[in-house]
Protein backbone atom coordinates (compact mmCIF):
# COMPACT_ATOMS: atom_id res chain seq x y z
CA UNK A 1 0.00 0.00 0.00
CA UNK A 2 1.19 3.65 -0.91
CA UNK A 3 0.17 6.33 1.40
CA UNK A 4 -0.96 8.37 -0.44
CA UNK A 5 -2.27 12.80 1.33
CA UNK A 6 -5.94 11.78 1.17
CA UNK A 7 -8.71 13.68 -0.16
CA UNK A 8 -11.14 14.51 2.32
CA UNK A 9 -13.97 12.86 0.35
CA UNK A 10 -12.12 9.28 1.28
CA UNK A 11 -12.26 7.04 4.52
CA UNK A 12 -9.20 8.56 5.42
CA UNK A 13 -10.16 11.93 5.75
CA UNK A 14 -9.32 15.59 7.07
CA UNK A 15 -10.20 14.84 10.84
CA UNK A 16 -11.25 11.94 13.05
CA UNK A 17 -13.32 11.56 16.13
CA UNK A 18 -16.26 9.48 17.83
CA UNK A 19 -15.42 6.27 15.39
CA UNK A 20 -15.82 7.92 12.06
CA UNK A 21 -13.45 10.37 9.70
CA UNK A 22 -14.89 13.28 9.04
CA UNK A 23 -14.40 16.05 6.15
CA UNK A 24 -14.79 19.35 7.97
CA UNK A 25 -15.70 22.89 5.85
CA UNK A 26 -12.66 24.35 5.88
CA UNK A 27 -9.18 22.63 5.36
CA UNK A 28 -5.64 23.41 6.24
CA UNK A 29 -3.34 23.38 2.77
CA UNK A 30 -0.47 21.22 3.84
CA UNK A 31 2.57 22.51 1.30
CA UNK A 32 6.35 20.66 0.73
CA UNK A 33 8.34 23.99 2.23
CA UNK A 34 11.33 22.59 -0.18
CA UNK A 35 9.45 23.91 -3.38
CA UNK A 36 5.94 25.45 -2.01
CA UNK A 37 4.23 22.35 -3.80
CA UNK A 38 0.86 21.26 -2.43
CA UNK A 39 1.34 17.79 -0.37
CA UNK A 40 -2.40 17.54 0.47
CA UNK A 41 -5.44 18.89 2.84
CA UNK A 42 -6.62 18.22 6.45
CA UNK A 43 -8.91 19.61 8.05
CA UNK A 44 -9.07 23.00 9.94
CA UNK A 45 -11.23 21.83 12.93
CA UNK A 46 -12.82 24.14 14.85
CA UNK A 47 -13.67 24.83 18.90
CA UNK A 48 -16.83 22.93 18.30
CA UNK A 49 -15.17 20.01 16.79
CA UNK A 50 -12.73 19.82 19.61
CA UNK A 51 -16.11 19.61 22.10
CA UNK A 52 -17.54 16.89 20.14
CA UNK A 53 -13.95 14.84 19.85
CA UNK A 54 -13.33 15.22 23.81
CA UNK A 55 -16.55 14.31 25.03
CA UNK A 56 -17.21 11.61 22.93
CA UNK A 57 -13.33 9.52 23.99
CA UNK A 58 -14.75 10.86 27.56
CA UNK A 59 -17.44 8.64 26.94
CA UNK A 60 -15.63 5.75 25.62
CA UNK A 61 -13.30 5.69 28.38
CA UNK A 62 -16.14 6.10 31.10
CA UNK A 63 -18.91 4.11 29.74
CA UNK A 64 -17.71 2.09 26.80
CA UNK A 65 -16.34 -1.65 26.32
CA UNK A 66 -14.01 -2.39 28.83
CA UNK A 67 -10.30 -2.48 27.29
CA UNK A 68 -8.23 -5.27 29.18
CA UNK A 69 -4.69 -4.58 29.10
CA UNK A 70 -3.59 -7.39 27.01
CA UNK A 71 -5.45 -6.42 24.19
CA UNK A 72 -4.01 -3.01 24.43
CA UNK A 73 -0.50 -5.01 24.06
CA UNK A 74 -1.68 -6.72 21.10
CA UNK A 75 -2.77 -3.98 19.21
CA UNK A 76 0.25 -1.87 19.68
CA UNK A 77 2.46 -4.73 18.69
CA UNK A 78 0.38 -5.47 15.77
CA UNK A 79 0.74 -1.46 14.75
CA UNK A 80 4.41 -1.41 14.76
CA UNK A 81 4.48 -4.91 12.75
CA UNK A 82 2.19 -2.82 10.28
CA UNK A 83 4.19 0.29 10.42
CA UNK A 84 7.14 -1.77 9.99
CA UNK A 85 5.94 -3.45 7.08
CA UNK A 86 4.83 0.61 5.53
CA UNK A 87 8.06 1.69 6.42
CA UNK A 88 9.65 3.54 3.03
CA UNK A 89 5.32 4.74 2.55
CA UNK A 90 5.45 6.48 5.90
CA UNK A 91 9.17 7.96 5.43
CA UNK A 92 7.92 9.41 2.00
CA UNK A 93 5.18 11.05 3.53
CA UNK A 94 6.94 12.56 6.77
CA UNK A 95 9.54 14.10 3.98
CA UNK A 96 7.11 15.04 1.43
CA UNK A 97 4.69 17.71 4.32
CA UNK A 98 7.90 18.38 6.72
CA UNK A 99 11.66 19.50 6.40
CA UNK A 100 13.34 15.80 7.28
CA UNK A 101 15.52 14.98 4.22
CA UNK A 102 14.91 11.01 2.41
CA UNK A 103 17.26 9.91 5.33
CA UNK A 104 16.60 11.29 8.39
CA UNK A 105 12.47 10.66 7.66
CA UNK A 106 13.10 7.39 7.20
CA UNK A 107 15.03 7.03 10.49
CA UNK A 108 12.25 8.60 12.35
CA UNK A 109 10.06 5.85 11.29
CA UNK A 110 12.19 3.40 12.46
CA UNK A 111 12.21 5.17 15.86
CA UNK A 112 8.64 5.58 15.52
CA UNK A 113 8.60 1.22 15.20
CA UNK A 114 10.41 1.00 18.84
CA UNK A 115 8.43 3.68 20.59
CA UNK A 116 5.19 1.68 19.36
CA UNK A 117 6.79 -1.22 20.79
CA UNK A 118 8.25 -0.23 23.81
CA UNK A 119 5.05 1.05 24.52
CA UNK A 120 2.97 -2.32 23.80
CA UNK A 121 5.43 -3.94 26.53
CA UNK A 122 5.13 -1.70 29.68
CA UNK A 123 1.12 -3.38 29.31
CA UNK A 124 2.98 -6.05 31.84
CA UNK A 125 4.63 -3.38 34.43
CA UNK A 126 0.89 -1.35 34.83
CA UNK A 127 1.34 -2.95 38.16
CA UNK A 128 0.85 -2.26 41.75
CA UNK A 129 1.23 -3.19 45.13
CA UNK A 130 -0.50 -3.84 48.98
CA UNK A 131 -0.56 -0.95 51.44
CA UNK A 132 0.93 -1.62 55.13
CA UNK A 133 -2.43 -0.86 56.96
CA UNK A 134 -1.15 -2.96 59.66
CA UNK A 135 1.72 -0.41 60.60
CA UNK A 136 -0.61 1.93 62.10
CA UNK A 137 -3.15 1.32 65.19
CA UNK A 138 -5.38 3.43 62.84
CA UNK A 139 -5.12 0.16 59.68
CA UNK A 140 -5.80 -2.29 62.38
CA UNK A 141 -8.69 -4.33 60.76
CA UNK A 142 -7.65 -2.93 56.88
CA UNK A 143 -6.37 -4.39 54.15
CA UNK A 144 -5.84 -3.00 50.84
CA UNK A 145 -3.26 -1.97 47.75
CA UNK A 146 -3.85 0.04 44.45
CA UNK A 147 -3.35 -0.35 41.15
CA UNK A 148 -2.56 1.65 38.09
CA UNK A 149 -5.55 3.09 36.34
CA UNK A 150 -5.74 5.70 33.26
CA UNK A 151 -6.08 9.29 33.71
CA UNK A 152 -8.98 9.35 31.41
CA UNK A 153 -8.89 11.86 28.03
CA UNK A 154 -5.14 13.11 27.01
CA UNK A 155 -4.74 15.54 24.84
CA UNK A 156 -1.81 15.31 22.69
CA UNK A 157 -0.42 18.39 21.14
CA UNK A 158 2.81 17.92 18.65
CA UNK A 159 5.36 19.87 16.43
CA UNK A 160 6.19 19.58 13.08
CA UNK A 161 9.82 18.33 13.34
CA UNK A 162 9.27 14.53 14.63
CA UNK A 163 5.70 14.46 13.19
CA UNK A 164 5.24 10.68 13.68
CA UNK A 165 7.77 9.64 16.67
CA UNK A 166 6.80 12.80 18.56
CA UNK A 167 2.71 11.88 18.03
CA UNK A 168 3.75 8.13 18.80
CA UNK A 169 5.10 9.06 21.96
CA UNK A 170 2.41 10.60 23.12
CA UNK A 171 -0.01 8.47 21.86
CA UNK A 172 1.03 4.67 22.30
CA UNK A 173 1.68 5.01 25.89
CA UNK A 174 -1.40 6.85 26.98
CA UNK A 175 -3.49 3.98 25.20
CA UNK A 176 -1.49 1.15 26.49
CA UNK A 177 -2.34 3.24 29.69
CA UNK A 178 -5.96 2.61 28.89
CA UNK A 179 -7.07 6.02 28.37
CA UNK A 180 -8.64 7.93 25.43
CA UNK A 181 -6.20 10.44 23.44
CA UNK A 182 -7.70 13.70 21.43
CA UNK A 183 -4.06 14.61 19.43
CA UNK A 184 -4.05 17.84 17.53
CA UNK A 185 -0.97 17.60 15.03
CA UNK A 186 1.42 21.20 14.28
CA UNK A 187 -0.32 22.28 11.34
CA UNK A 188 2.68 21.58 9.00
CA UNK A 189 2.68 18.12 9.54
CA UNK A 190 -1.05 16.55 10.06
CA UNK A 191 -0.96 14.32 6.90
CA UNK A 192 1.22 11.69 8.68
CA UNK A 193 -0.69 11.82 12.15
CA UNK A 194 -4.18 11.39 10.03
CA UNK A 195 -2.17 8.43 8.20
CA UNK A 196 -0.89 6.78 11.69
CA UNK A 197 -4.48 7.36 13.54
CA UNK A 198 -5.91 4.90 10.25
CA UNK A 199 -3.09 2.20 10.87
CA UNK A 200 -3.81 2.32 14.91
CA UNK A 201 -7.45 1.54 14.00
CA UNK A 202 -6.31 -1.08 11.41
CA UNK A 203 -4.18 -2.74 14.40
CA UNK A 204 -7.22 -2.89 16.41
CA UNK A 205 -7.22 0.18 18.63
CA UNK A 206 -11.06 0.94 19.54
CA UNK A 207 -12.00 3.58 17.06
CA UNK A 208 -13.96 5.74 19.83
CA UNK A 209 -10.76 5.70 22.08
CA UNK A 210 -8.76 7.86 19.75
CA UNK A 211 -9.23 11.30 17.84
CA UNK A 212 -6.97 12.98 15.29
CA UNK A 213 -8.14 17.00 15.36
CA UNK A 214 -5.72 19.30 12.55
CA UNK A 215 -6.31 23.28 12.92
CA UNK A 216 -4.78 25.99 14.25
CA UNK A 217 -3.31 26.31 17.71
CA UNK A 218 -5.37 29.51 18.26
CA UNK A 219 -8.59 27.32 18.21
CA UNK A 220 -8.07 23.70 18.06
CA UNK A 221 -5.06 23.86 20.67
CA UNK A 222 -6.10 26.53 22.77
CA UNK A 223 -10.25 24.83 23.17
CA UNK A 224 -8.74 21.42 23.63
CA UNK A 225 -5.95 22.44 26.47
CA UNK A 226 -9.11 24.44 28.68
CA UNK A 227 -12.02 21.29 27.84
CA UNK A 228 -13.07 20.24 31.33
CA UNK A 229 -13.13 16.78 30.16
CA UNK A 230 -9.33 16.55 29.44
CA UNK A 231 -7.95 15.39 32.02
CA UNK A 232 -3.72 15.38 31.04
CA UNK A 233 -2.32 18.01 28.25
CA UNK A 234 0.93 16.56 26.79
CA UNK A 235 2.54 19.16 25.07
CA UNK A 236 5.73 19.47 22.57
CA UNK A 237 6.74 23.02 21.33
CA UNK A 238 8.35 26.38 22.43
CA UNK A 239 8.17 27.91 25.94
CA UNK A 240 6.34 30.99 25.07
CA UNK A 241 3.52 28.57 23.88
CA UNK A 242 3.89 26.01 26.82
CA UNK A 243 3.44 29.10 28.97
CA UNK A 244 0.24 29.87 27.59
CA UNK A 245 -0.73 26.21 27.75
CA UNK A 246 -0.19 26.28 31.33
CA UNK A 247 -2.18 29.03 31.71
CA UNK A 248 -5.19 28.15 29.86
CA UNK A 249 -5.18 24.44 31.44
CA UNK A 250 -4.84 25.81 35.09
CA UNK A 251 -5.47 22.75 37.74
CA UNK A 252 -5.07 19.97 35.21
CA UNK A 253 -2.24 17.36 34.77
CA UNK A 254 0.40 18.81 32.48
CA UNK A 255 3.53 17.32 30.59
CA UNK A 256 5.55 19.87 28.98
CA UNK A 257 8.78 19.57 26.51
CA UNK A 258 9.76 22.62 26.15
CA UNK A 259 13.58 22.94 24.25
CA UNK A 260 16.66 23.55 25.48
CA UNK A 261 19.97 25.35 23.81
CA UNK A 262 21.62 22.51 23.39
CA UNK A 263 25.32 23.03 25.37
CA UNK A 264 28.44 20.82 24.65
CA UNK A 265 31.19 20.94 26.95
CA UNK A 266 34.82 19.97 25.02
CA UNK A 267 37.13 19.81 28.27
CA UNK A 268 41.40 19.96 27.94
CA UNK A 269 42.15 16.29 28.16
CA UNK A 270 38.84 15.54 25.02
CA UNK A 271 39.27 14.08 21.67
CA UNK A 272 38.69 16.95 19.69
CA UNK A 273 38.23 14.35 16.47
CA UNK A 274 35.41 12.70 18.03
CA UNK A 275 34.29 16.23 19.63
CA UNK A 276 34.08 17.69 16.16
CA UNK A 277 32.19 15.40 14.56
CA UNK A 278 29.76 14.84 16.85
CA UNK A 279 29.45 18.28 17.33
CA UNK A 280 28.44 18.70 13.12
CA UNK A 281 26.03 15.96 13.47
CA UNK A 282 24.43 16.87 16.57
CA UNK A 283 23.71 21.18 15.17
CA UNK A 284 23.12 20.22 11.65
CA UNK A 285 20.67 17.19 11.20
CA UNK A 286 17.25 18.42 10.43
CA UNK A 287 18.49 21.09 9.79
CA UNK A 288 18.76 22.26 13.09
CA UNK A 289 14.87 21.76 13.80
CA UNK A 290 15.18 19.62 16.93
CA UNK A 291 15.10 20.49 20.83
CA UNK A 292 18.20 18.52 21.43
CA UNK A 293 20.29 20.26 18.75
CA UNK A 294 23.45 21.71 19.02
CA UNK A 295 23.55 25.07 20.08
CA UNK A 296 26.69 26.11 22.11
CA UNK A 297 29.86 24.60 22.16
CA UNK A 298 32.20 25.53 25.24
CA UNK A 299 35.69 24.52 24.61
CA UNK A 300 39.31 24.75 26.75
CA UNK A 301 41.44 27.51 25.51
CA UNK A 302 43.73 25.44 24.49
CA UNK A 303 41.77 22.90 21.98
CA UNK A 304 39.72 26.05 20.41
CA UNK A 305 42.07 26.61 17.17
CA UNK A 306 41.68 22.96 16.97
CA UNK A 307 38.25 22.53 17.81
CA UNK A 308 36.95 25.16 15.29
CA UNK A 309 38.75 23.88 12.12
CA UNK A 310 37.76 20.21 12.54
CA UNK A 311 34.51 21.56 13.00
CA UNK A 312 34.16 24.48 9.93
CA UNK A 313 36.01 21.88 7.81
CA UNK A 314 33.45 18.87 8.13
CA UNK A 315 30.36 21.77 8.68
CA UNK A 316 32.03 22.57 4.91
CA UNK A 317 31.67 18.85 3.50
CA UNK A 318 27.66 19.35 4.54
CA UNK A 319 25.35 18.56 1.17
CA UNK A 320 22.70 20.61 0.81
CA UNK A 321 20.18 19.78 -1.21
CA UNK A 322 16.94 18.24 -2.07
CA UNK A 323 14.75 16.15 0.59
CA UNK A 324 14.43 13.90 -1.91
CA UNK A 325 17.88 12.82 -2.61
CA UNK A 326 19.67 10.29 -0.35
CA UNK A 327 23.06 12.46 -0.42
CA UNK A 328 21.36 15.37 1.01
CA UNK A 329 22.42 15.92 4.29
CA UNK A 330 20.73 19.07 5.03
CA UNK A 331 17.45 20.13 3.59
CA UNK A 332 14.95 23.38 4.26
CA UNK A 333 13.61 24.65 7.79
CA UNK A 334 9.71 24.44 7.95
CA UNK A 335 9.21 27.98 6.06
CA UNK A 336 10.61 30.85 4.80
CA UNK A 337 9.85 32.86 7.61
CA UNK A 338 11.82 30.25 9.69
CA UNK A 339 14.89 30.55 7.69
CA UNK A 340 14.15 34.56 7.78
CA UNK A 341 14.07 34.23 11.16
CA UNK A 342 17.84 32.56 11.61
CA UNK A 343 18.93 34.62 8.87
CA UNK A 344 18.09 37.60 10.92
CA UNK A 345 19.25 36.20 14.34
CA UNK A 346 23.26 35.79 13.03
CA UNK A 347 23.07 38.67 11.30
CA UNK A 348 22.58 40.75 14.54
CA UNK A 349 25.42 38.52 16.14
CA UNK A 350 28.02 39.62 13.03
CA UNK A 351 26.62 42.85 13.81
CA UNK A 352 27.37 42.94 17.08
CA UNK A 353 31.13 41.28 16.22
CA UNK A 354 30.87 37.88 15.82
CA UNK A 355 32.80 35.92 13.17
CA UNK A 356 30.61 33.92 10.70
CA UNK A 357 33.43 30.77 9.71
CA UNK A 358 31.13 29.07 7.26
CA UNK A 359 27.26 29.57 5.52
CA UNK A 360 25.43 32.23 6.73
CA UNK A 361 23.67 32.53 3.84
CA UNK A 362 19.89 31.76 3.00
CA UNK A 363 17.95 30.81 -0.39
CA UNK A 364 13.97 30.82 0.31
CA UNK A 365 13.38 28.15 3.03
CA UNK A 366 17.17 26.70 3.03
CA UNK A 367 19.76 27.97 5.32
CA UNK A 368 23.43 27.04 4.78
CA UNK A 369 25.03 25.01 7.82
CA UNK A 370 26.65 28.26 10.02
CA UNK A 371 29.49 28.32 12.33
CA UNK A 372 30.01 31.53 14.38
CA UNK A 373 32.81 32.62 16.80
CA UNK A 374 33.28 35.53 18.68
CA UNK A 375 29.54 36.30 19.55
CA UNK A 376 28.31 38.99 21.83
CA UNK A 377 27.29 38.10 25.69
CA UNK A 378 23.65 38.48 25.01
CA UNK A 379 23.08 37.51 21.47
CA UNK A 380 20.01 36.17 20.57
CA UNK A 381 21.82 32.76 19.51
CA UNK A 382 23.08 32.40 22.60
CA UNK A 383 20.49 32.90 24.68
CA UNK A 384 17.20 31.59 22.94
CA UNK A 385 16.57 28.16 21.18
CA UNK A 386 17.74 29.01 17.29
CA UNK A 387 16.13 26.09 15.88
CA UNK A 388 18.25 25.99 13.06
CA UNK A 389 21.60 25.62 11.20
CA UNK A 390 23.66 27.40 13.73
CA UNK A 391 26.27 26.71 15.91
CA UNK A 392 28.25 28.63 18.49
CA UNK A 393 32.26 27.98 19.46
CA UNK A 394 33.24 29.57 22.45
CA UNK A 395 36.73 29.54 24.49
CA UNK A 396 36.80 28.56 28.11
CA UNK A 397 39.70 28.54 31.21
CA UNK A 398 37.82 27.49 33.89
CA UNK A 399 35.71 24.14 34.50
CA UNK A 400 33.98 25.60 37.23
CA UNK A 401 33.14 28.72 35.51
CA UNK A 402 31.77 27.40 32.51
CA UNK A 403 29.65 25.19 34.49
CA UNK A 404 28.36 28.27 36.44
CA UNK A 405 27.26 29.75 33.18
CA UNK A 406 25.49 26.80 31.52
CA UNK A 407 23.17 26.75 35.08
CA UNK A 408 22.57 30.65 34.62
CA UNK A 409 21.28 29.82 31.20
CA UNK A 410 17.32 29.60 31.11
CA UNK A 411 17.30 26.07 29.30
CA UNK A 412 18.28 23.08 30.66
CA UNK A 413 17.53 20.31 28.96
CA UNK A 414 20.50 17.75 27.71
CA UNK A 415 24.17 18.43 27.54
CA UNK A 416 27.06 16.63 26.58
CA UNK A 417 31.04 16.73 27.91
CA UNK A 418 33.29 15.74 26.42
CA UNK A 419 36.80 14.30 28.31
CA UNK A 420 38.88 10.93 28.73
CA UNK A 421 39.22 11.87 32.68
CA UNK A 422 36.32 9.82 34.41
CA UNK A 423 36.44 11.93 37.75
CA UNK A 424 35.91 14.92 35.48
CA UNK A 425 32.87 13.53 33.40
CA UNK A 426 31.33 12.67 36.53
CA UNK A 427 31.61 15.63 38.54
CA UNK A 428 30.73 17.73 35.78
CA UNK A 429 27.48 15.46 35.05
CA UNK A 430 26.47 15.92 38.89
CA UNK A 431 27.10 19.84 39.00
CA UNK A 432 25.35 20.70 35.45
CA UNK A 433 21.85 21.54 36.17
CA UNK A 434 20.32 19.84 33.23
CA UNK A 435 17.92 16.72 32.32
CA UNK A 436 20.76 14.04 31.18
CA UNK A 437 24.60 14.56 30.47
CA UNK A 438 26.12 12.73 27.67
CA UNK A 439 29.59 11.54 28.19
CA UNK A 440 31.42 11.87 25.28
CA UNK A 441 28.86 12.41 23.25
CA UNK A 442 26.70 15.58 22.71
CA UNK A 443 23.15 16.25 24.24
CA UNK A 444 21.42 15.29 20.60
CA UNK A 445 21.07 11.26 21.77
CA UNK A 446 17.96 9.87 23.14
CA UNK A 447 16.50 6.58 23.72
CA UNK A 448 12.90 6.45 23.58
CA UNK A 449 13.30 4.76 26.86
CA UNK A 450 15.10 7.34 29.04
CA UNK A 451 13.10 9.85 31.18
CA UNK A 452 13.26 13.01 28.77
CA UNK A 453 12.83 16.10 30.13
CA UNK A 454 14.84 19.00 31.78
CA UNK A 455 15.40 21.75 34.41
CA UNK A 456 14.10 25.42 33.86
CA UNK A 457 12.63 26.46 30.86
CA UNK A 458 12.74 23.57 29.12
CA UNK A 459 10.15 21.71 30.70
CA UNK A 460 7.72 19.83 33.01
CA UNK A 461 7.69 16.35 34.08
CA UNK A 462 9.17 13.46 31.67
CA UNK A 463 8.54 12.07 28.74
CA UNK A 464 9.89 8.66 27.31
CA UNK A 465 7.89 5.59 27.06
CA UNK A 466 7.84 4.21 30.82
CA UNK A 467 8.05 7.26 31.97
CA UNK A 468 4.83 8.65 29.99
CA UNK A 469 3.09 5.80 30.96
CA UNK A 470 3.67 6.76 34.37
CA UNK A 471 2.58 9.56 34.12
CA UNK A 472 -0.35 9.15 32.28
CA UNK A 473 -1.89 6.96 34.67
CA UNK A 474 -2.05 7.03 38.41
CA UNK A 475 -2.93 5.12 41.31
CA UNK A 476 -5.84 4.00 42.76
CA UNK A 477 -6.30 2.50 46.27
CA UNK A 478 -8.51 0.04 47.11
CA UNK A 479 -8.96 -0.54 51.16
CA UNK A 480 -11.29 -2.93 53.12
CA UNK A 481 -12.04 -2.29 57.05
CA UNK A 482 -12.94 -6.35 57.92
CA UNK A 483 -14.67 -7.35 60.84
CA UNK A 484 -12.93 -8.38 64.09
CA UNK A 485 -13.36 -11.89 64.61
CA UNK A 486 -15.17 -12.25 68.32
CA UNK A 487 -13.10 -13.47 71.26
Amino acid sequence: MTIQPAPLNTPAGGAFWAGHWRSPAAVLEVHDPEDGRLVGVAGDCTAGDVDEAVSAVAKAVLDGPAWPVWQRREALHRAAAILREREADFAQLISQEGCKTIRGAAAEVRRAIETVRLSAEQADRLEGRTLPFGDTPRGENRLGWYTREPVGVVAAITPFNDPLNLVAHKVAPALVGGNGVVLKPAEQTPLISLAFIELLLEAGVPADRVAVLPGRGATVGAALVAHPRVDLVSFTGGYATGNAVAATAGAKKTVMELGGNGTVLVLPDADVRRAARAVVDGAFGNAGQNCLSVQRVFVAHELLDELIERVVHLTSELVVGSKADERTDVGPLIDVASAARVESWVDEAVEGGAAALTGAKRDGAYYWPTVLTSVPVGAQVLTEEVFGPLVSIEPFDSVDAVVTEVNDLEYGLQAGVFTRDLDSALDVAQRLRVGAVMINDTGDFRIDAMPFGGSKRSGVGREGVPFAVEAMTEPKIVAIHRTPRSV
